[in-house]
Formats: C-alpha cells, sequence, structure tokens
C-alpha cells in the first residue's frame, strides 16, 4: 500500500520526489507537524472500494508557533480519490454496462454529477502545489498523439464488400477500387498522413487487428495481404508508429507473434503467455474491462490508448496526463500506462452518443484542449480512416482541430 500512496502522491506533484517528502498521508495528530501538507485518510484505501467524496477539496491551516511554514491539513482523501479514478475502481462495484459490456459515462459517478469537463486529479494536483508554493505546470501540451484505428483497409476489395456495393448500386466505386487500391474509399491513409504531419512533434499511432473478421470484428483484413502491406509502407515511411488493436470479444489478442514480427519488437514466450516490449494498444469499441487491463499487464503491453467513455467526451480517468494503472482488485501498482483519450470521432457525431453538429463538436473538443494544455497534458486524438469517408463533417472538422493545436 505504501507504493500506491508514494505513487499517487508523486503523480499529483509532477513526479516532484523533494515535494512529495513534504506531504504526510496520515490520521495521526502527533505526526501533522512533521509535513508541510496533511491528507488524511478516510480509512478506505485497499479495503471496501467506496464513491469518493467530490465535494471541494480544502487546506486547512495549522498554525504553528516558531514554525518555518505552517502546515496544512486536507481532509478530503484525494490520495483515496485519486486511486479511484486512476484505476477505474467504480466499474468493480457499478455493474450497468451497455449491450456492448461497456462501462458508459452516464452510468458514472461523473455523468451523474455534470464533472466529465473537470479533470479533479489535476485539480488537486493544482491545489497541493499552490499549498507547498510551488509553480504550477506552464500551459502547454506535454504530448499529442494523432492515432487511427485500421478497422478496415479497403471496402470493396475483399468479396462481401464488392458484392454489397454493387447491390447498392455502387458499382462503379466497386469496379474502380478493384482496378487500384488508390481509388478505395476507405484507403484514406495518405490524406491523414498529409494531414498529421501539419502539427510539429506530434506521435502517429495507427491500430491494427488481425482477426477472423466474425461478428463485430468485421470486416477482415490479413496482415499479409497486398492491400495492407500497401498502407503499412505508406504508414511506417510517415514515422507513424503501429499499435495493437485488440478483439471486440473480451478483449482478446490474436496473432501477436505476427504483429510484433511486422514491428520489428522482441517477443518471448513465457507458458501461454507472450511478452511483448514497447506495444501500444486499444480495444475495439473502446471494449476493455478490468481482467482485460490485467491480461495487458501479463502479456507485457506498455501502454494503452482506450480510457474514453465512448458516449461522451470528458476525463475519464480525471486526468489529463498519463497515469500507471493500478489494478483495484490485486492492488498492484502496474507498468501499464494508461494515456487518456481526449476525443474519438464517432463520439461526437453518433446518434445513440453526443450527437453534435459540427460547431458543437469543434466547441467541446475547444473545451477539452483548453484543459488538457492548462495542466501540460497529454493530447490524444481518435480519428478512424473510415468516418472521413462518410456523408458527415469528420473530414471537415479534423483538419479545424489540428488548427486548434497548431494554435497553441
Amino acid at each position: 500500500m505504501k507504493e500506491i500512496v508514494e505513487y499517487i502522491i508523486s503523480f499529483l506533484l509532477y513526479g516532484n520526489e523533494d515535494a512529495a517528502k513534504q506531504v504526510g498521508y496520515t490520521a495521526d495528530e502527533a505526526e501533522w507537524r512533521n509535513y508541510r501538507v496533511v491528507i488524511v485518510p478516510n480509512g478506505q484505501l485497499g479495503k471496501e472500494i467506496v464513491l469518493p467524496d467530490l465535494s471541494e477539496a480544502k487546506g486547512e491551516r495549522l498554525e504553528a508557533t516558531g514554525a518555518e511554514h505552517p502546515t496544512w491539513i486536507i481532509h478530503t482523501d484525494i490520495v483515496y480519490n485519486t486511486f479511484f479514478f486512476i484505476s477505474r475502481a467504480e466499474e468493480l462495484i457499478n455493474t450497468q454496462r451497455d449491450e456492448h459490456g461497456r462501462f458508459l459515462a452516464k452510468y458514472s459517478i461523473l455523468g451523474q454529477n455534470n464533472r466529465l469537463m473537470i479533470p479533479t486529479v489535476d485539480e488537486y494536483a493544482r491545489m497541493l502545489m499552490k499549498l507547498l508554493d510551488l509553480p504550477l505546470p506552464t500551459p502547454s501540451f506535454s504530448k499529442i498523439y494523432l492515432t487511427h484505428d485500421i478497422d478496415t483497409v479497403a471496402h470493396y476489395r475483399h468479396w462481401r464488400g464488392a458484392i454489397g456495393g454493387i447491390m447498392r448500386g455502387q458499382w462503379r466505386k466497386v469496379m474502380a477500387s478493384l482496378k487500384n487500391l488508390h481509388n478505395d474509399p476507405a484507403f484514406t491513409f495518405s490524406w491523414l498522413i498529409s494531414q498529421d504531419k501539419k502539427v510539429e512533434g506530434a506521435q502517429c499511432i495507427y491500430f491494427i487487428k488481425d482477426t477472423e473478421g466474425k461478428g463485430y470484428d468485421y470486416p477482415q483484413y490479413k496482415l499479409d495481404g497486398k492491400d495492407f502491406e500497401t498502407a503499412e509502407q505508406l504508414i511506417v515511411n510517415s514515422g507513424a508508429k503501429i499499435g495493437l488493436h485488440s478483439s471486440y470479444y473480451g478483449g482478446k489478442m490474436t496473432n501477436v507473434v505476427v504483429f510484433t514480427h511486422m514491428v520489428n519488437k522482441e517477443s518471448v514466450r513465457e507458458g501461454d503467455i507472450i511478452k511483448i516490449k514497447d506495444l501500444y494498444h486499444r480495444s475495439h469499441y473502446l471494449r476493455c474491462s478490468i481482467d482485460d487491463m490485467q491480461m495487458l499487464v501479463n502479456m507485457g503491453i506498455t501502454d494503452d490508448f482506450t480510457m474514453m467513455f465512448p458516449d461522451q467526451v470528458g476525463f475519464r480517468l480525471q486526468t489529463t496526463r498519463p497515469v500507471r494503472w493500478i489494478n483495484p482488485k490485486t492492488m498492484q501498482l502496474t507498468d501499464l500506462a494508461l494515456h487518456p483519450l481526449t476525443v474519438m470521432d464517432c463520439t461526437l457525431s453518433n446518434s445513440n452518443y453526443m450527437n453534435l453538429s459540427e460547431d458543437e463538436a469543434y466547441f467541446e473538443c475547444q473545451r477539452l484542449f483548453e484543459k488538457v494544455h492548462q495542466n501540460a497534458g497529454e493530447v490524444v486524438i481518435l480519428w478512424h480512416n473510415i468516418t472521413i469517408i462518410d456523408d458527415g463533417y469528420h473530414r471537415s472538422l479534423y483538419p479545424k482541430l489540428l488548427n486548434l493545436l497548431i494554435e497553441k
């Protein structure tokens, strides 16, 4: 438990270990004067998971005669609250799920209290730094990730897609696609690459899958197919990285050895577990349970980019910064880094989700980016290669969002 407490306090202080030594986490009043700031535990960390106290956390001044600095007492347990949010412990005590088995914003304490757009953990950090007379983080984007999930490489270059296109009267598009891959409407990689290059210093990641193509994993594409190899060459030559887009079904990893070979990473089999170094991951449909996350840890995957509510933009982890995941079942501090997903294209437009107009979507993203910038956090954008070909606004909105990042 000590390791978790120390990690959380250090995280709140942006890694300032010297300042962290001045923060106590104790209910023993006899020890309070040994620290500049004391966080009073609620006694729940490592025990029964309860909903956090969302009232405003404040420091109460403890007067000390002759002391160089006063001691500040925080009676709200911001260590427990931070644990609750960054571990996703709420998903153990709230069993509500949608038809895809996902925990939605509307089920959460954040959605029900209209706090999705408030990065509470980062607010705790700012309060703690002020009480310690530390400078607040300089407004900036610590990192920008422009990410793209490749759910299909081409619409019409497999028999089901071609037949479906012909039946819908799109035989000209089908024939053009069969003649030249670059004519297929889903093969949008050159456009995405050209847009992403405008954002200096951004890290681009393409998440790919190789499944049996059944159910919600349809359509299928093969990593050794010519169409994918063409897309892969464009992606790799652009300097982008490749990540794993795991199956819809239980977060199952398929063909991991093929995948790691393709991205030139080492993989080591230990029994039934394949351990992988430096591999990025995102779950299909943002469908990821506590057990799925532990599976990522067991496989040695180091960075996950799934953490956003699919139905509503906002800060699911209540921070704008990447965190080491704490398994709320085992209370283990893991090496799996969770990168908060800032915005996903279909969340903005889908009629089952936010159902926003382009102007409304732009405004929401502007608000999100401002919060991230204020707290020196990461921006992570998910824009699918296929959403920019529909009749909606995704193709026109994406460059506008990139311009917001450039202007910062």
